[in-house]
């Protein structure tokens, strides 16, 4: 090194798709990287960061050595409900190629120039930009492994899916599947083909990427990893769940940071009643329920006669929106035992002692959260990846059950009453328990320093730092 010359941590710029759900686990990843001496810049929407809340009165140091952009997605001021995903995509791409250029070339002229581009693959543009500039890229994947392997497997040809009839698949690593099973989006009568064309545009110049992290720990996939690596050089840097609950380095890293949603006070509620006595749900920031699963939740909790928690976002929220319209008259029914709240802290709930039990819609979010935090599931899951994370749940880990939809096409409150009932008080609850506290210990070991995601991060790290 010259005399007096200054050296320069290097830099990276991470930009997430911009929803609730792979904006948490990839600002939880460039907490990481600042924990370990990197410059990190996390790039949103516009329309995102006017909608953002700082989750946390106390913001986590690492929070606060993060710098954050903003580029134009060409919705500044949201999106219409009558637009589309593909149109939505096709404008983010022209707009946000020549926005990120332009803000990397800014960042150049003030003296910060980007070493590497973690990016989500559901904007694969990126990449293209990244390789034009000639900076290096990471693509940084917020489901499953499994998940990954189906859509892969589906966009290569070697899995077929054109039977509804079909009762099982066989698919490399994974284990057999049922047409319940896999990500609803892939099914020969999905209704959605955009969704599934941007899923599979992830594949369409991921070869561009130089890294490939995913948001998992080896030992939660192991088989499912290890059939993809002869193609693709995944490393898991997961669970991506904040410090204080994980590997514990930075116990005031309690909230991922940063929300769409205005969080309520429910923990001194929590407070009142008795260790793992409270049944939580929660269906995520995207999911609206139709009138008839939200009626048969809500009495079916309350014919359960255990305390609860559940979130329920207000009907058209977020924008475009709709359902989640409770029952006339079940706020009331339920009050002293129930509360309803539109968002919460969810880590801190699910790390709560009054918490037994954690009805989800099975998002990798939330479903990682539940098994970093040792709390037993009752998958109800709606769509997309949803269907084959909760088979995981309840026959691969063990850590709960999935409760059945009945002829009509829905989960009845008898069966809801039945899973929880099973978990709470059953035998089969029992072994549940046991598994759900061994894959937090897991999930933790998989953070900790020599953990196997822990290691996955630092050799990026040091990669970065020499070169």
């Amino acid at each position: 090194m010259e005399k007096g010359k200054q050296t320069r941590r290097p830099h990276v710029l991470v930009f997430p798709y911009p929803t609730q759900g792979h904006i948490n686990p990839m600002l939880q990843f460039a907490k990481c990287l600042t924990r370990e001496l990197l410059s990190v810049t996390f790039v949103t929407s516009t329309f995102v960061t006017q909608s953002l809340r700082n989750t946390s009165s106390a913001k986590p140091l690492l929070l606060q050595s993060i710098r954050f952009e903003t580029i134009s997605d060409g919705f500044d001021n949201g999106r219409s409900r009558k637009d589309s995903i593909a149109f939505y995509l096709e404008k983010f791409k022209i707009t946000g190629q020549v926005a990120l250029t332009e803000l990397i070339a800014r960042l150049v002229a003030e003296g910060y120039p980007v070493n590497c581009i973690v990016y989500d693959p559901l904007l694969p543009w990126i990449a293209d930009v990244s390789e034009n500039l000639e900076i290096p890229s990471a693509a940084f994947f917020t489901q499953s492994c499994a998940v990954f392997a189906l859509y892969f497997r589906y966009h290569e040809g070697s899995l077929s899916i054109c039977d509804e009839k079909a009762e099982t698949m066989e698919v490399p690593g994974l284990p057999m599947l049922g047409l319940q099973d896999i990500p609803s989006f892939l099914a020969p009568s999905n209704p959605y083909p955009a969704h599934l064309d941007l899923l599979l545009s992830q594949f369409s110049n991921l070869d561009k990427a130089q890294y490939l992290f995913v948001n998992s720990f080896y030992e939660l996939e192991e088989e499912a990893i290890v059939s993809l690596m002869g193609r693709w050089p995944i490393k898991t840097i997961g669970p991506m769940v904040p410090s204080a609950f994980t590997d514990t380095m930075d116990p005031s890293d309690r909230s991922f940071g940063l929300s769409l949603w205005e969080e309520e006070e429910c923990l001194v509620w929590l407070d009142t009643k008795p260790i793992g006595s409270v049944v939580y749900v929660s269906f995520g920031s995207l999911v609206g329920l139709d009138e008839t699963t939200m009626s048969e939740i809500a009495w079916g909790l309350l014919q359960n006669q255990k305390p609860f928690l559940w979130v329920v976002r207000p009907p058209g929220v977020p924008q475009g929106y709709m359902g989640n319209e409770l029952p006339v008259g079940f706020v009331d029914e339920v009050k002293g035992r129930g509360l309803v709240v539109e968002w919460c802290p969810q880590l801190e709930v699910l790390s709560h002692q009054s918490v037994g039990c954690f009805v989800t819609h099975c998002g990798w979010n939330s479903t990682l959260e539940g098994l970093s935090l040792g709390v037993p599931l009752v998958a109800i899951p709606q769509w997309t990846d949803q269907l084959t994370n909760a088979k995981y749940v309840e026959d691969v880990w063990r850590v709960g059950l999935r409760a059945r939809v009945n002829d009509m096409g829905f989960v009845s409150r008898g069966e809801l009453e039945r899973c929880i009932r099973e978990i709470m008080d059953g035998d089969r609850g029992v072994e549940i328990k046991k598994n759900a506290a061994k894959w937090k210990i897991l999930a933790m070991m998989a953070r900790e320093i020599s953990g196997t995601s822990h290691r996955n991060i630092e050799d990026f790290v040091g990669e970065l730092l020499h070169t």
